[in-house]
């Protein structure tokens, strides 16, 4: 049994990560919980503002029971909660033992020129729970390909290591491990070995490890990107110096994963 968490201000962006959540997790069996927080102390004015976000989620609930594919294995519950984003989202990891959180990039009042909205970036950043990000254009395909893009710095955890190679093994996919450095830099004895634990873990599974030079991580990326037909990045939130570049640096043109394809983002 997997427990999903679903934050939502019931933004375009917020029901396709809710379309994607499903999809993603429809060979497990699943709670879902649809959060959306009421901003605001209690007031009467709030107390308003509580019911009309009561009749949203109950609206939301039946639009999922009515527009997605009905599966046996998945259970919805909402959630409604007072106060802010990022504090109801722990509490609800604490209480409801989360797996996964799955949100979009931005809501209603997101910023236009970054990939990543303050909701999405607060929650990846300060709740140490897996979070799948799921940009505006993103559509749920069989994952085929996977990006890890990293700098070898990090030890992986097991439980980072577990939730890697389930989401390989599940869809059969192939996970490309990404390294992207100057052309003088080379290994040190540390990263050479976590890359070797990187490879021992992923074992049998298909993977392969890509070396790339290039001071602009994000064009690598994207060249990476559609050249493998990668459809899911999973990162690591401590290789801040990977993390910062891909995930939030200012839009640029010719960038464009950012708006299609999700990232997993682990701790």
């Amino acid at each position: 049994m997997a427990n999903i968490l679903i934050p939502t201000d019931f933004s375009d962006n917020a029901w396709n990560a809710v379309e994607y959540a499903v999809n993603f997790f429809k060979k497990s069996t699943c709670n879902f919980y649809v959060l959306h927080v009421c901003h605001g102390p209690n007031t009467k004015a709030s107390f308003n503002e509580h019911e009309t976000c009561k009749k949203q989620i109950e609206l939301l609930i039946n639009r999922i029971y009515k527009q997605l594919p009905n599966n046996k294995k998945h259970k919805f519950f909402s959630v409604i909660d007072a106060g802010y984003l990022v504090s109801s989202v722990r509490k609800q990891v604490e209480q409801n033992q989360i797996d996964f959180i799955v949100m979009g990039t931005r809501g209603n009042s997101g910023a236009k020129n970054t990939p990543i909205g303050s909701n999405a970036s607060n929650v990846i950043t300060k709740v140490r729970c897996a979070t799948i990000v799921v940009p505006e254009n993103a559509k749920y395909a069989q994952l085929t390909e996977i990006a890890f893009p990293t700098d070898f710095l990090s030890v992986y955890s097991p439980k980072t290591l577990e939730a890697i190679t389930a989401i390989i093994e599940s869809n059969k996919a192939s996970a490309r491990v990404l390294h992207i450095k100057n052309d003088t830099t080379v290994l040190n004895e540390d990263q050479k070995r976590n890359k070797e634990l990187l490879d021992a873990y992923l074992g049998t599974n298909e993977h392969s490890f890509h070396f790339l030079s290039n001071n602009h991580i994000e064009n690598q990326v994207q060249d990476f990107v559609e050249k493998r037909q990668i459809n899911l990045i999973t990162m690591l939130a401590k290789n801040l110096s990977y993390f910062e570049k891909i995930l939030f640096h200012p839009k640029m043109p010719k960038i464009k994963y950012y708006t299609d394809i999700p990232f997993l983002v682990l701790h």
